[in-house]
């Protein structure tokens, strides 16, 4: 192998080991294993150009249309022209699944699941993307040391999104294929004719050379180091995902108190609501009957400054055995103990316990604390639920609604904490409270006012595609539009209800999920929800239910319903079986309504599967999708160089005939031709043919008045001319130096004095390449005349004697 060619394969090695510290974000790790395969493709086109040789510019043009090419066929084929060839659409659909990509890194916790298109294409396209820099620094333009700039952008994004563990390795990973990378050009430049790998000199008067890319490596290590212990130290991280509930300050403790700063945990629970998968969350296992209560509570908002809700500065201690009685909760309204039992997904990552409330006992192990206002159990030390099973014991408060409307006025303590407003929240706020509850004898009675007004007959409509919205005037535009989640409705509820002076918060967790056939129930990622919860003294912290076909009503909230719910009030949350089905679809026949409340069938993996044929005949699917990338790869290579073969057989000659030759006077006769030959064709693409019969002298007198070419330019032309003459008259040719440089000077000066459609012309369809169709014509006639020759030989004998 080449010196060149063992250096493309270290920087593909090198980019490979770099990607590796992606390995933790994405799932499965098998994507490792594709990435490797198309930065292969990519590097074997850039040997196969620099090998022609193209020059450094076009090497690189070639790669980058080639990684092009791969990330269409493989996410925009149905946009582009044979599934192959990038226009418009292709780059529309690239943009809209970079959209989607970012809205799925804040919305999956780590590992996220590469069957997000969108994430898909930020893996492989920015690990093509940098091992394209790495291939054109060290091996197309040969400096080994700066492509370490781009390994440390590839480490960076991957060190900054995880949680931390494995950094060093994976950085370790990182080093050693930079180090083998400079190692590797080193061992080239020793290979090298004329080239010194050393150092600066060392005494003065000393031959200088060219500074030492271990030196020059040694440099951008420290600095690259240095910028990765920043960069890791001070990018976002990724660790919550969905409901993220991290951020500075929580579960920070020390292990014997601290507090937990206020963080909002919403930012990804809209996108959790638009999944198109609805991956399980959680697995739930309750003694309950009745599970269309089962709400599970992460954490409590209760700091609203006009903009937006969010969790207050908390104390937090250690968790107790047997939590406290919840503040509020009188003896005389019914409870029950209800044991539960939680299992969290392996790549649900959650700082806060999800938990039926109010919770009176867990077991869980890890490192967890205790936040008594909101009865929360939060990580510490990192401590998140990923993979964990957990017992809770919780309390099934049952008031009736006498007991609600009969509950006196909340400790002033509750009161002013949890019905402050601030001044900028909009005055048709409160008036609209004022108006929906106008007929309300209690608090109790302007509580179910206000729930009714939102679900029932307010002419509200449930819609996961409206934006939160954290602007002072947010709730006063959903009071208008009547269009949002469940995010709107309980931000919406909950400051109506302290406006009337009713104690309110807002709660985020998980609606009730799907009971599945083993009597566990499923929670998955649509089932995200939050409610508000309003403080009535005897009873605590009540929850209510203002989403229309979201969770369920709670009873106590319909007066004489005797406990029964009634079914055209509420439904249950949505939610999907965990095992495919593999019945069609019926979303094609569902009305938009229906799509609206996602009352609509999806088609299941199982069903599309069933269905078979799916796709064009060329599309990439199945085991073997490396086979077809690679065979229309090569198609689209073969399409496009049909068109541009003139131009790359054109600019192939040219790179032999100037750069191979010897470097002796016995390869003086072969080289100067070689060079005047070159010069004569450039001319002749530039519109000024040859003429054979006239001297080497009189054809550059005539190169010089057609193509104006001014002094400076000319010199040169007769430099090259004279050379010429000196192989074939002298007696022993002598090898004249800068005839290369001569000749790349008068293919400048004839570029620059002709206009721009002959030198296009020039450039893509050179007419010195009917030098080709000469050869291929003297190559048959030579053909013709052996075969001919050779036939006298092949005859029978004529059985003739004489």
């Amino acid at each position: 192998m080449s010196g060149r060619g063992r250096l493309a394969l270290c920087a593909w090695a090198a980019t490979l080991m770099a990607a590796c510290a992606l390995l933790p974000l994405v799932e499965p790790v098998t994507w490792i294993v594709q990435a490797a395969f198309l930065l292969g493709v990519q590097t074997v086109v850039g040997a196969a150009t620099r090998r022609i040789p193209l020059a450094r510019p076009l090497t690189v043009a070639v790669q980058a249309l080639v990684t092009l090419m791969m990330l269409t066929l493989i996410f925009a084929r149905d946009q582009a022209f044979l599934g192959l060839i990038p226009g418009p659409d292709a780059f529309v659909h690239f943009g809209d699944l970079l959209r989607q990509g970012g809205d799925d890194i804040a919305r999956y916790a780590i590992p996220a699941p590469l069957a997000s298109e969108g994430i898909k294409l930020m893996v492989f396209g920015g690990v093509l993307i940098v091992g394209l820099v790495v291939d054109t620094l060290a091996v197309t333009f040969r400096s080994a040391a700066p492509a370490g700039l781009p390994l440390l952008a590839l480490y960076s994004v991957a060190a900054g999104l995880s949680e931390g563990h494995g950094d060093w390795f994976w950085f370790l990973v990182a080093a050693i294929g930079y180090l083998m990378l400079l190692l590797a050009e080193g061992r080239d430049r020793l290979s090298q004719w004329g080239r010194v790998f050393g150092g600066a000199p060392r005494s003065p008067g000393a031959d200088s050379g060219p500074v030492a890319p271990v030196r020059t490596g040694r440099r951008i290590g420290v600095a690259s180091l240095g910028i990765a212990l920043v960069v890791s130290a001070t990018l976002p991280s990724m660790n919550g995902g969905l409901l993220d509930a991290t951020g500075a300050g929580v579960g920070a403790g020390n292990g014997s108190g601290g507090t937990i700063s206020a963080v909002n945990p919403l930012l990804s629970l809209r996108d959790s609501l638009n999944v198109d998968e609805d991956r399980q969350v959680l697995s739930v296992r309750t003694q309950s009957n009745d599970t269309a209560d089962l709400y599970l509570r992460i954490v409590s908002l209760d700091d609203f400054d006009g903009r937006t809700w969010k969790p207050s500065k908390r104390s937090i201690g250690a968790v107790p055995k047997d939590f406290p009685t919840p503040i509020g909760l009188g003896p005389d309204v019914r409870r029950t103990e209800v044991e539960t039992t939680i299992s969290a997904a392996n790549w649900y990552e959650q700082s806060y316990l999800p938990m039926p409330y109010p919770p009176s006992g867990v077991q869980v192990r890890g490192n967890w604390r205790y936040e008594p206002e909101g009865m929360a159990l939060v990580g510490d030390h990192g401590q998140n639920t990923r993979g964990l099973t957990y017992d809770v014991k919780s309390l099934d408060v049952e008031p009736t609604a006498e007991q609600l409307a009969a509950a006196p006025a909340a400790p002033p303590a509750i009161e002013r904490e949890y019905t402050d407003l601030p001044d900028s929240l909009p005055a048709v706020v409160a008036k609209t409270a004022r108006e929906v509850t106008a007929g309300a004898q209690n608090p109790y009675e302007q509580a179910v006012d206000l729930q009714d007004y939102f679900a029932i007959n307010g002419g509200f409509e449930y819609d996961t595609q409206v934006e939160v919205g954290d602007g002072p005037n947010a709730i006063a535009n959903f009071l208008r539009d009547k269009q949002g989640f469940c995010v709107h409705f309980s931000f919406a509820m909950a400051a109506m209800a302290r406006s009337l002076g009713i104690p309110a918060r807002v709660a985020v967790g998980f609606a009730p999920g799907t009971p599945q056939a083993d009597g566990s129930v499923s929670v998955g990622l649509k089932d995200a929800h939050a409610w508000p919860e309003l403080y009535f003294e005897g009873v605590g912290w009540t929850r209510f239910e203002p989403t229309p076909t979201r969770g369920t009503v709670p009873s106590y909230t319909i007066p004489d319903a005797g406990g029964s719910v009634d079914p055209g009030v509420a439904r249950p949350s949505a939610g999907t079986s965990t095992a495919p089905s593999a019945s069609p679809s019926a979303s094609e026949s569902c009305a938009p309504q229906l799509r609206k409340l996602e009352a609509c069938d999806s088609a299941s993996p199982a069903a599309a599967a069933a269905k078979g044929g799916g796709g064009p005949w060329w599309a990439v699917q199945g085991p073997w999708w490396y086979l077809k990338l690679l065979f229309w790869l090569l198609v689209g290579v073969a399409v496009l160089s049909v068109p541009l073969a003139p131009m790359l057989w054109r600019l192939r000659t040219r790179s032999v005939r100037l750069g191979g030759h010897g470097r002796s006077d016995a390869d003086a006769a072969a080289h100067t031709l070689a060079v005047w030959q070159e010069l004569t064709d450039t001319a002749w693409d530039f519109g000024i043919p040859p003429e054979d019969s006239q001297t080497p002298r009189k054809a550059a007198a005539r190169i010089v008045r057609l193509g104006h070419l001014d002094p400076a330019v000319a010199a040169s032309v007769h430099r090259v001319a004279d050379a010429v003459e000196q192989v074939l008259y002298a007696p022993r040719p002598r090898l004249t130096a800068g005839l290369v440089q001569d000749v790349h000077r008068v293919i400048g000066g004839l570029r620059g004095s002709v206009s721009r459609t002959t030198r296009v012309r020039a450039l893509i369809a050179p007419r010195s390449t009917a030098r080709t169709m000469w050869a291929v014509s003297e190559w048959w006639a030579g053909v013709r005349t052996r075969v001919a020759a050779a036939r006298p030989t092949l005859r029978k004998p004529s059985g003739q004697e004489g």
